[in-house]
Parts: C-alpha cells; structure tokens; sequence
C-alpha cells in the first residue's frame, strides 16, 4: 500500500459540478504550451498531483492496481475520478473547453480522434516506451499525421465465440471463410440451437462498426487511401451488407433478440449457438451458467471468418493521454510509463480482465495458459483501427440504420451504400 505521505483518491459516479470541482488540482491557472515529443521524462520518482479521469469501467481497480507504484513515488498524489461511461466523452470534451480537464485522462481507439485533432492533448514524448512492444493498430490509434498521443493501456478485438459441444454434435468446424458461415450457424442448429448466431440487432454506431469489419474482410477500405473522402459506395461494402444480411434472411439470426443485455444468457442456454464478441465473455459464461467449468466444456473460439480481404478484426480499448495544458505532465508521463509497462498490464488484467496492448504480456501463463483466448491473440495481429475522423460515429451509427433496412427487406445493399455514401459526403471525414 502507500505510504501515508501518498494519497489517492478514487470518486466514482459524480455529476458534472462534482466532477469538474476536483479537477482543478495539480493544473496551472493559464494553459501551458503543448508538451513536444522530444520532452525528457527521466527515472527520478514522480512527484506532485496528478489528476485523472477515465470511465467507470476498467479504471475502477487502478486504486489496487497502481499501489506499488504509489508506494514507489510516495510524494505523488493521484486523484482518480471515475465518470459514468455513457456521460464520459462528454463531460471530457466540455471540461477541456472549459479548462478545467485533468492532468490525465483515458481515451477509447475508436474515438480519440475528435479529442487529437483539437490540440488538447500532448505528444508522446521520444523514448517513453517502445512503440513496438504494442500491437500495431494498439499504438497506431493514438497517431495523428505521423505524431503519437496516447499509449496503449488495454486492447481487445472480437472473434467468433461458438458452442463446441453443438458443434461436435454437428460434426462441423468453424468456419474460415464467409461461404461456410452460415452453412456453420445452420449446423448449430440442426444440433439443437434455437438460432445459430446472436447477431447484433441495435442498428446503432456499433452495428456499423461490425459492417467496418466486414468491408475489411471483403477487401474493402472506409475512407480514401489520403483520408480525404469516404468510400464506402463500393462493391465491398455491397459484399459486407449482403453478408450482415444473410444472417437474418437465411434464419439463423432473429431479428428481435438478443439484446445486448441478453445475449449471454441466451448463448448459455442454446437460444444462440455463437456471437461475434470481446474476450470478457470468456471469464463471464461459468456465472451465468451457474457452474464451474461450464465455459471450457461447451465454448471454442475462432478468428472471424475470412472475405476476399482475409480474416480482419477491429481493435479496440483503452489509451492513456495527457492534456497540453498540464502543469503535472512529468508525474503523468511517468505514470502513464509505468501503466505501459507489461507486468503493469498484467495486474490490470488479474484485478479486471483487461485484456493488455502489450504483445509480450500475452506469453505469460496467465494468458497464454488459456486456450480460448489464442484466437483473440491471432485476431489482434491484423485488427485495424476505427477511421482517424470526427465524424466516423455519426458515419457508423448510420451505417446500423441503413443495416436494419437491408435486414428487414427494405432496402437493397445497393441502395444502403448509396444512401451511406451521401450521408457520410454530407458530413466529410472531419480533415482540413
């Protein structure tokens, strides 16, 4: 634990007076000059106060998780305040406007980009860390036109996560391309799944982003090859709606259900046979099946299935930044180092099941020792990021939108990849 002359403070579920009242701590009264990249962060301890934000999520064991580098560094005060998820990115985004942000702060792969392009957050400085002991798209969704900004924290992507005792019963193996995958689904459920797949039916922002998937599996790209315009009109993305649609049209998804909220339970009791999902999954079936070792006796993995483009996932997570205006940068840095560091990130995923951006961290027993999580490791080598742009959310919700329409037989992929295509030339990719 620390020492008594270290404090840290953890505040969880504030409003936005709450929020913004602690974050005036450790922060000059005029807004420092941008950190360069080729700021020093020497080896002495981390002194000082050093406030830090991040959702209400995988941050809520940084308390256990950071003690021995507290105990390390005993004249750093760390200020953790945790803010809902949903109110996160807003209540960021409106304290930098303000001022008042943190020293520190967590940011999602997916949508940094709308904070980097403001200039609120500093570069990383040179020799931090070893950018190569990332993951590539890890590291690559905190670079904005060739400078670094964020370091990679947790990283996770999505694979297919199947019932294997159906599938033995089936006598079918998963599928590697996307001609065997519904031929895949349809065999679950000859062995007794009510529905082969629960599909994503929230026709949201994050049903785009598993049509982004499926474009990059088809060959496909989102925006043009200088980031300049979308491209989503193409015969790819034609290729990706017609396959997200096959799902439902050939009967092994259900377009009422699951919901999100539902879908492990239904997946436990063979209402669906597979998913498209994240690694937590993996550590959560033995309690909602209300049995030890449920989960290794009916649950394999599988990388997605392969399109034209070959077998690519989205990668995702969570980065660390630290604000331009910082007067605490030096501590924050050095902290943000230490969160870098792969026995850091394996303390992290033994408190919360963060999954680590480090590489090397998966050769640990710990992680290495699971057979279900190899494909989740495969998948990581060739996850891409989310497109560098602001409008890539409102791009990908509407991207869900125009999905339930091909989906429910309202729309053809033709005329859902023209509508996107002008939706998205109407918004532009955010670029000057």
């Amino acid at each position: 634990m620390p020492s008594s002359s270290c404090t840290l403070r953890v505040v969880a579920g504030l409003g936005l007076v709450g929020v913004l009242a602690l974050a005036g701590c450790g922060r000059a009264d005029d807004a420092a000059a941008p950190a360069a990249a080729d700021t020093v962060v020497d080896d002495s301890a981390a002194t000082g106060t050093v406030s830090l934000w991040a959702p209400d999520g995988d941050a809520k064991v940084l308390d256990e998780v950071l003690a021995p580098f507290l105990a390390d560094n005993p004249d750093l005060d760390l200020e953790i305040t945790l803010v809902p998820e949903a109110e996160y990115e807003t209540k960021l985004r409106s304290a930098i406007a303000a001022g008042t942000g943190p020293d520190l702060a967590q940011l999602y792969p997916e949508t940094e980009t709308q904070f980097l392009e403001t200039g609120a957050f500093a570069a990383v400085p040179d020799g931090l860390v070893d950018a190569g002991s990332f993951f590539p798209g890890a590291w690559d969704s905190g670079v904005l036109d060739d400078v670094a900004y964020s370091v990679p924290w947790y990283s996770y992507t999505y694979t297919l996560v199947y019932r294997s005792d159906l599938a033995e019963a089936a006598g079918v193996d998963a599928p590697a391309t996307w001609d065997e995958t519904v031929p895949f689904f349809e065999a679950l459920q000859s062995a007794g799944a009510e529905r082969g797949l629960g599909a994503d039916i929230g026709w949201d922002k994050y049903t785009g982003q598993t049509l982004a998937q499926f474009i990059w599996q088809a060959g496909g790209s989102l925006l043009s090859d200088d980031a300049t315009a979308w491209t989503l009109d193409t015969p790819e993305t034609v290729a990706a709606i017609e396959y997200n649609a096959s799902f439902f049209t050939s009967g092994v998804a259900d377009l009422d259900g699951p919901q999100f909220l539902d879908a492990q339970p239904y997946f436990v009791d063979a209402k669906t046979a597979a998913s498209i999902t994240g690694p937590w999954v993996i550590g959560q079936l033995d309690e909602v099946a209300g049995e030890d070792g449920w989960t290794a006796e009916h649950v394999a993995t599988a990388p997605l299935p392969s399109g034209d483009g070959g077998s690519v996932g989205a990668l995702a997570g969570g980065n660390w930044g630290v604000l331009a205006d910082s007067d605490a940068a030096d501590a924050a840095w050095k902290l943000i180092r230490h969160m870098a560091d792969s026995e850091t990130q394996l303390a992290q995923y033994a408190a919360y099941g963060s999954m680590p951006a480090v590489a090397a961290a998966w050769d640990d027993p710990a992680i290495a020792d699971q057979p279900l999580l190899d494909a989740f490791y495969d998948q990581l080598q060739t996850a891409q990021t989310y497109p560098a742009s602001t409008t890539w959310p409102q791009i990908a919700a509407q991207l869900g939108t125009e999905l339930e329409q091909v989906a429910k037989g309202q729309k053809t992929a033709e005329q859902a990849a023209a509508d996107i295509q002008s939706f998205a030339d109407g918004l532009g990719t955010g670029a000057e």
